[in-house]
Parts: C-alpha cells; structure tokens; sequence
C-alpha cells in the first residue's frame, strides 16, 4: 500500500509545483535580466533599446541550438534517473557538455566576425546599427560559457535537482546587472561604454559561473557525477545527435522566425520596433512561467516512462498544463490591468507607449494558448517525442504568422493587424499538442 500511495503523489500537483517554481523562478531571473537590459538602454535614447532587441533576438538564436541540446539532455538523463541507471545518465551529461564546446564556439563566431552585417539585416537605422553591431559581438565572445551552464543545468533539472542551478543563476543575474549598470554608465572604477558595457558586463558574469558551476560538478558535489575521464562516447553522442536534431531545428525556426517577424515590425519604424522589444521583455514574466511548467512536465514524464508508469505520466502533463493555464492566464490580467504603467516606466515616447500597450493587449488573449502549448510540449519532449513540438512549431510561425504578416505589410496594412497575427499562430499550435498528447502516441517514443 506505501508503495501505490507513493507512485500515485509522484505525478500529483505538488510533485510537479516541487519541480516546476524553481525552474520557474530561474526563468524570471533570465526575464528580468533581459528586462533590466532594456531599462539601461531606453536612459540612452529609442535608437538603444532597437538594438539591445536586435542583439537580445541574435543571442536567443545562438542559444537557441543549446536549448534544442538541453532537450535532448533532459529526455535521456530522466529516463536513465527514472530507470536507476545513474552511470548512463552522467554519461549523457559530460557528452551533451563536450557537444556544447564545439556547437557553442561555431555558432557564435558569425556573432563575433559579422556583427555589422547581422544587424544590417533588421531594416534598423544607421545609428542602431552600429550600437547593435557592438552588443552583438560581445554576446558571441562569451557565447561558449553559457551553453555549458544551460546544458550542465538541463542534466541536473532532469535527475529533480532543481535547486542547485537556481542557486548559481541567482549569482549569475546579481552579476549580471551590477557589471551592466556599471559598465554602462561608467560607474566607479569602470569605463562608461553604455549599451556595449551591457552585453559586456552580462558576458563576464556567465563566464565567471561557469567556472565555479563546472569546478562544483567535477568535483563531486552535485547528484550527477562528472566523468573523470574524458573519453568519446559515440553511442551516446548519435544518440544525443538524434534527439536534439528536431528540437535544435524547432528552436532555430522559433528564433529565426522572430528574427523575421522582428524585420517585419521593422519597416513600421523605430517605435514600432522599440514597442516590441519592450513588450516582449515584460510578456516574457509570465511566459517563463508556463516555461517552468513545461519543464517539469518534461522530466516527469520522462520519469514516468522509464519507470514503465505510463498512466502517471498521462497525469503529469494534464497536471503541468492546468498549473500553467492558471499561472499565464493570471499574469496577462496583471499586465493589461497595470499595461499602461508598466510601458510608460520603460520609455518616455508618446508612440511607443501606444504601440506596446496595443502588443500587451493582443498578448494577454494569447497567453491561455501559449499556456497550453508549451507546457503540453515539455510533456511531448519528455517522452522522448522531439519531432511533433517542432512541426507544431513550424505550422504556427510559418502559417499562421509570418505567412500573414508578409501579406498584410504588402498589404500596406497598419502594424496593427501584423501583431494580431500573433493569436492565430498560439492558437494553431495550443490545438496541435493537445490533439497529440489526446492521442497517447508519444507513449510509444520511449528512448
């Protein structure tokens, strides 16, 4: 009877709150982080906070391979836990580490020798361009040391350690915000580089954890174990290879279509632009939320499975989805209540003021579908079903929002109906993995 009750609280709304509001509160860390970010840079004009976005858009893209790796390394480190094969999972996780060297370092040398040139893609003013350009290469110098943090972070999160990544990136968002704020206003000792001391100063702070979060780990003191012996493990790799292959593909789609619908808001002008950068980084409080959610549905799920408890499972993504409808959805009555406050404290434009409370009142309708999607998703993932989040993902970006949006600015309709656009692709996506996860198919992805 111990054993059934046990089994039965494992998959229960508590098990995965346990799971879910450290991840969650690492999230809002990284939110508030790119939040910070743009506040520093509206103190220097509109021109600042275009390119903070454009840098923001062209970092999350490079990170974005990371993140489809972290999948791969949540879906195979929770199984094996789930399964008790604790050796196989540490072995996944110096693999995905080593991977993310190599891929880190060769997705962000176009960051560090074409900056110009990436920010001239955005349609943005000569004065923007050149601040960009700045901010852009400083994010590809440290791009390595935050794909080992994100991947090291990922394998401990999929064993249920969940509070020692927290504890590091609490260190590493103080960090990051006193070195900005003081690189980019040039205070004490430091040099006044204004938006390029931003992307500085967080570079510094991501390297500087780095070193102390490996150093921890190799020495033993985490859940998961560090291989002493570096060796190449190509089982594992192919394996790894295969399963982020779908999810690297579905986080390159994601960034570089906003990147593309990014250049699209781009020829509304400036505001239009900074309007959107703004919005994105408050919506992103409650987004992360449902985030956290997802990837606690994700190892859950994968517990679940390797434990060969399939309708525990089934449970756990329902239970992640409620728990992140209701989180979301309460979020985006706060920011259309307070939508007006909150856009006039982060820049001072008449017109951009206008434009991200119009962003914040289209978002906040989304938000219940995006609810659904990704935490259904993180389930999908956690079953080892990688392939399904990113044709979901492709359908909605592709058709229902740049397809449209490509349409309606040729259209010479007003930037208006280019966001609206926005709900169509949540919705599309919210209906495709609910339909997925009805279906029970992904019990069959087991790795």
């Amino acid at each position: 009877m111990n054993n059934i009750s046990v089994s039965q609280t494992e998959a229960s709304s508590q098990r995965v709150w346990q799971l879910a509001w450290p991840t969650i509160l690492s999230n809002l860390l990284y939110a508030t982080v790119g939040f910070v970010h743009i506040k520093i840079a509206s103190g220097f004009g509109t021109s600042s906070v275009a390119a903070v976005t454009t840098g923001h858009r062209v970092f999350f893209l490079v990170q974005a391979v990371m993140m489809g790796l972290s999948v791969a390394v949540t879906a195979m480190v929770s199984q094996s836990w789930g399964a008790r094969n604790y050796e196989t999972a540490a072995r996944d996780c110096s693999t995905a580490i080593q991977i993310s060297v190599i891929i880190g370092a060769l997705f962000s040398l176009p960051a560090i020798l074409l900056p110009n040139q990436i920010a001239s893609l955005f349609g943005l003013d000569p004065s923007s361009v050149l601040i960009a350009s700045d901010f852009i290469y400083w994010l590809g110098i440290f791009g390595v040391p935050s794909a080992i943090s994100l991947i090291l972070s990922a394998a401990m999160r999929a064993t249920g350690d969940v509070i020692t990544p927290l504890l590091f990136l609490i260190a590493s968002s103080l960090m990051n915000t006193l070195l900005a704020i003081s690189l980019a206003h040039g205070i004490g000792p430091f040099p006044r580089l204004e938006v390029e001391g931003i992307a500085l100063g967080g570079g510094l702070a991501s390297t500087i954890t780095m070193v102390f979060f490996l150093t921890f780990w190799w020495r033993g003191h985490f859940t998961i174990k560090a291989e002493k012996k570096i060796k190449i493990a190509w089982s594992r790799i192919n394996q790894i290879v295969v399963l982020a292959s779908p999810a690297i593909l579905e986080q390159f789609i994601i960034h570089f279509s906003f990147l593309l619908f990014f250049a699209l808001i781009a020829q509304f002008g400036t505001e239009a632009y900074a309007a959107y950068g703004i919005g994105i980084s408050i919506v992103s409080f409650p987004i992360v939320v449902g985030f956290g959610f997802g990837i606690a549905a994700a190892t859950l799920v994968g517990q679940q499975l390797g434990a060969g408890k399939n309708s525990l499972a089934m449970k756990a993504g329902w239970r992640s989805m409620r728990l992140a409808l209701g989180a979301m959805t309460f979020g985006s009555i706060l920011i259309v209540w307070q939508a007006h406050n909150m856009a006039s404290f982060m820049v001072e434009d008449p017109e951009v003021v206008h434009l991200t409370k119009v962003f914040f009142y289209i978002i906040a309708i989304a938000m219940p579908f995006m609810a659904c999607e990704v935490s259904l998703a993180g389930a999908l993932r956690g079953a080892g079903d990688i392939r399904y989040p990113m044709i979901t993902t492709l359908c909605g970006l592709l058709i229902a929002r740049l397809i449209p949006a490509w349409i309606f600015t040729n259209m010479g309709l007003s930037v208006y109906w280019i966001l609206l656009v926005m709900l169509t692709d949540y919705m599309l996506k919210a209906a495709m993995v609910i339909y997925r996860f009805r279906s029970k198919i992904w019990m069959e992805k087991v790795i």
